[in-house]
């Protein structure tokens, strides 16, 4: 399961949709909930659908679609998604598609099979459609590498919890922040890398063991490190010169902020197997701190910290 940074190319089209004569119920309203009652899961049907996109403005909606009749296998993918979204107090709401009970919606996004996976946030797609059932570890690793992603971006909404009878915030009522880390998060929204930077290396002294706080570091100075770089100008350079460090570890870093995380690691473990001493405990060294902006749970670091083994050994 592969996974791009938060971006929102355009709004999701609704055209497709009757949209009802009422006002549009709140996300646990107007269909059952899902995920065997979660706080943080609810089951969509086209009457709710376009308030639960609008919630997203306060924090990712993951849509997941399935069908028990076409893929029986994708209920429980369902099921799966909704616990991981409660294990994260509110960061996600899972949203579950029943394609059968909903074709329209299914139809108007153009989901081209089941079980489907998306983000929404700020009702737009912030990542590419994820097709097929995981795991469920493989589901709470890309779960963590997202909530590392917004950290890191300053988004700190959080879903109201619909088992309490919340449901969407009310408009313009203010999502609740964690406290800890609004001061970097206001720094990302305001372009201050820096200030984010120095924000979040303030929670980190404090709490070494915050992985939220580390994670959000070691994004902060990925962006910080690549802030104005030109992309065809760097990957020129590496390619000149592949025993040039700082090029290849530039060209790294511009991988993994595009979500090409897999080759960042790969580009990294081969200049470690090729070079020698300064230079190979600098790309050992940085790709060590890339791990931690992926997160550790994440399968592809663990691989990645396998291939680095055994490029060192």
């Amino acid at each position: 399961m592969t996974q791009q940074p938060f971006s929102r190319p355009g709004a999701i089209d609704l055209s497709a949709l009757k949209r009802p004569a009422t006002p549009p119920p709140p996300p646990g309203g107007g269909a059952a909930q899902a995920g065997g009652g979660s706080a943080y899961a609810v089951s969509v049907d086209e009457q709710n659908f376009q308030t639960v996109i609008e919630s997203s403005t306060v924090a990712p909606v993951v849509l997941v679609f399935i069908s028990p009749s076409q893929a029986p296998e994708s209920v429980a993918f369902g099921d799966d998604v909704a616990a991981v979204a409660d294990e994260y107090d509110g960061r996600f709401l899972a949203a579950i598609v029943d394609v059968d009970a909903a074709p329209q919606i299914a139809q108007a996004m153009q989901i081209p099979q089941v079980p489907l996976m998306l983000v929404v946030l700020d009702g737009r797609p912030a990542t590419q459609p994820i097709p097929g059932a995981a795991p469920i570890d493989d589901i709470r690793a890309l779960f963590n590498q997202l909530a590392q992603q917004l950290t890191a971006q300053g988004f700190s909404g959080r879903h109201q919890p619909l088992a309490s009878g919340g449901g969407a915030p009310e408009e313009g009522e203010e999502p609740p922040v964690d406290p800890r880390y609004a001061p970097a998060q206001d720094a990302l929204a305001a372009g201050d890398i820096d200030g984010a930077v120095a924000e979040y290396q303030k929670l980190v002294t404090g709490n070494p063991a915050d992985a939220e706080a580390a994670a959000g570091l070691a994004m902060a100075k990925l962006l910080q490190r690549t802030q104005g770089v030109d992309l065809n100008a760097a990957r020129a350079a590496a390619a000149a010169d592949a025993a040039d460090v700082d090029a290849q570890i530039m060209v790294a870093d511009l991988d993994l902020l595009g979500g090409h995380v897999e080759d960042a690691f790969a580009r990294l473990v081969e200049l470690v197997r090729r070079s020698v001493d300064k230079d190979r405990d600098r790309a050992r060294e940085h790709l060590i701190g890339l791990f931690a902006a992926v997160g550790s749970e994440d399968p592809r670091v663990q691989k990645g910290r396998q291939a680095l083994a055994s490029a060192l050994f």
